[in-house]
Parts: C-alpha cells; sequence; structure tokens
C-alpha cells in the first residue's frame, strides 16, 4: 500500500526522561513494592518480596524505552524531506543506530530482570534471598547506568528535531534560489507580507529567513535558501544540500535571483554554470529568473581574474552581460521592477496552488493511497 506521508513528525515527537531520572524513579518505585500478604513464613515472604521488587525494577526500566520504541517514526516512514534533515542533522544512519541501541537496552534489562528474579524466588532462605535481590539491584542498575547513554542521545536528538522550522507541506512555498550573497534576504523581506522570521537549523550558525505572503484569503510561504556553489554534489556542505532537499521534496516554486555585477563574489561564469545544472535538474517547478541589483549593472560584463570563460559560447557570453533571456530585472535599493516582480510572484504561487490542488485530487482518486498523520 503507497502512503503519504505528512510533514509535522519532528513535533510530534514524545518526550524523553534523562536516563539518570528513569533508573532514580524506577528504583524509588521497585523498592516501595511490598511481598504478597498472607505469606507467614519469613524465607517464604522474604523471596517474594525480592521477586517482585526485582520484577518492578525490570518493568519500570523497560516501559519508558518500549515507548520510545513505538512512538519515534521509523526513518522510512518520514516525509521525504524530513529524512533529509535527519540525515543533514544527525548524521547518515545514527538516528536508526541510537533507537537500536535504546532497544538493545530494554532487551538487555528485561533478560536479566528476569533472570534475576527468578533466581530470588529460588532462594533457599531470607539472607539468601536478601543477597539475590540486592545483588540483581545493582545489576540491573550498573547495566543502566552504563548503556542509558543512548537514551541521552535519544534525548538530544528529540531536542534538536523538535526545534526544526516546520513547513507545511500542503501550502505554496516560493525558494529564492541563487548564488551566495545574490540578494535572496533582501527579496524575501520585500516580497513577505509582514516581517519574515528567521528559522535556524542545527547544522548551521546561519539563519534562514522564511516569510509568509498573503492574497486575499490564500497565504503562501517565501524562504530564502542556503547559496550553491560551482562544485558535484558530493562536495557540497550541509547548508548547500538543504537548497538541493528543499528543491526535491517540496512543493516548491522557484525565484531564481542572478547578479552579475561581481558584488556577490561569484563570477557570472560560475553563476551560468549553477543556473544550468539547476535548471536542468528542477526544470519542471514554476520559475521565474530575476536579476538582482540592476541599479549597479555596467554596459560591459564584470570580468573575474579567475573567471574561465569559453569565448565561443554565446549563451555565456550573453549571460555575463545581461543575465538570462527573459529575467526581470530589480532592485531594492531604486525598488526598478519591485511591482512588476510582486505580479509575477503572485501569479507563480497561484499556478502552484492549482498544482497541488491538482495533485491531492489524483492521490485522494488513488484506491491505494493512505494518509499517515
Amino acid at each position: 500500500m503507497r502512503k503519504l506521508e505528512n510533514l509535522g513528525a519532528f513535533q510530534k515527537l514524545p518526550m524523553v526522561m534523562p536516563s539518570v531520572d528513569i533508573l532514580h524513579s524506577s528504583l524509588r518505585k521497585a523498592k516501595r513494592v511490598s511481598p504478597t500478604k498472607g505469606i507467614a513464613n519469613i524465607a517464604k515472604r522474604e523471596r517474594n518480596r525480592g521477586a517482585k521488587q526485582l520484577d518492578a525494577l525490570m518493568k519500570e526500566l523497560a516501559a519508558p524505552l518500549r515507548g520510545y520504541i513505538d512512538n519515534f517514526p521509523k526513518k522510512r516512514y518520514l516525509h521525504p524531506y524530513e529524512r533529509a534533515l535527519v540525515e543533514l542533522t544527525i548524521g547518515d544512519g545514527n538516528y536508526e543506530e541510537v533507537l537500536r541501541k535504546v532497544d538493545s537496552l530494554r532487551k538487555k534489562v528485561i533478560s536479566f530482570g528476569k533472570e534475576h528474579a527468578s533466581h530470588c524466588a529460588k532462594s533457599a532462605s531470607k539472607r539468601e534471598a536478601e543477597e539475590r535481590l540486592s545483588q540483581g539491584m545493582s545489576n540491573l542498575e550498573e547495566i543502566f547506568s552504563h548503556e542509558g547513554k543512548a537514551v541521552d542521545e535519544l534525548l538530544n536528538i528529540a531536542k534538536t528535531l523538535r526545534a526544526m522550522p516546520v513547513v507545511d507541506l500542503e501550502m505554496p512555498t516560493l525558494c529564492l534560489v541563487g548564488a551566495p550573497n545574490v540578494g535572496k534576504s533582501s527579496l524575501v523581506r520585500i516580497l513577505s507580507t509582514g516581517k519574515p522570521e528567521i528559522c535556524n537549523y542545527p547544522f548551521t550558525t546561519r539563519g534562514i529567513l522564511m516569510g509568509h505572503i498573503t492574497l486575499g484569503y490564500q497565504h503562501f510561504q517565501v524562504t530564502d535558501t542556503p547559496g550553491l556553489l560551482r562544485r558535484h554534489d558530493e562536495d557540497r556542505n550541509n547548508l548547500e544540500k538543504l537548497t538541493l532537499a528543499v528543491l526535491s521534496h517540496l512543493p516548491t516554486a522557484i525565484l531564481y535571483v542572478h547578479d552579475v555585477t561581481g558584488e556577490c563574489g561569484t563570477s557570472p561564469s560560475d553563476q551560468y554554470m549553477i543556473y544550468k545544472d539547476v535548471k536542468e535538474r528542477f526544470d519542471d517547478h514554476p520559475w521565474v529568473d530575476v536579476i538582482s541589483k540592476s541599479d549597479l549593472m555596467q554596459g560591459s560584463p564584470v570580468a573575474f581574474v579567475t573567471e574561465e570563460v569559453d569565448a565561443d559560447d554565446n549563451e555565456m557570453a550573453q549571460y555575463r552581460k545581461m543575465g538570462p533571456s527573459g529575467a526581470l530585472r530589480v532592485s531594492v535599493k531604486s525598488e526598478e521592477g519591485i511591482n512588476e516582480l510582486k505580479e509575477r510572484v503572485h501569479g507563480l504561487l497561484v499556478s502552484q496552488m492549482d498544482r497541488i490542488r491538482s495533485n491531492q485530487e489524483k492521490e485522494v482518486g488513488d484506491p491505494g493511497f493512505e494518509l499517515i498523520k
């Protein structure tokens, strides 16, 4: 059966107690367990008390671990965008490994707890029962103290993921894409209806601007994305991978921002190569090209000392001078093109909303469709 995962899994993660708190609470509750009433024989009563306390300790330690295993989502059931965030934040495979260690601790607690409770129940005397109870308590405490760091790792993972910015899957999102420092953040501020918020991701100290656009009764998201450099995917940093994850897994319309003035630090020819790569990958997205900082543009193209220019590439030559064909020139400083940009963006987002609704209608009509909330 095909499943549709819904965003928001990180906000639904269970609260994880520190391992030391689980241990102390479990010991306290277990030691309050009394023997079964009506046992007159002292040795039998002590055997009964010891076995019950060890069984209680085992269950108190294992119960929260079972809850974490059941309620932390399997990575394969996460939305692809959230899977990408887990890998970028926690590291590929680390999320599953920590859950595996928590489950291994749970199984070990149950195994040792049952074994010690059984031994205590077979004690021949009151003294032997007391010794086996003490030994069992100590062994379980030692195991949990030593391997409980997996619970603390899970606690930190939950805190990290829960603090992730929330992106609405069903709300059309305008993503501003381009090389670093081309003016994406300034345009997010201009386009947003209100003041954009700064979204912080754990793998970067640089916040990502997220704003909203209101058109009548419709609401849209608009977001800056980390700048892309001219290099292969395997050489990209986590910031660049975040940009590609947003474009790959969210219903985005793309506002691609170009800066051919030389102000951003990335040569026009490198910007051209980055642009071609992104355009080929995501050409199916609604798309608008914008040339920023138009007030600084010169009549002749800016030349970088280290720039590699193919004299026979007419398209690149045109790009270095004027940007891509059909691009809208804008300037935040002089406000050139801003009104036309807003009109184009509004049309782009309405078109994206129609695409999302059309896809939803197709999915709901599919008999194999199931929504995972």
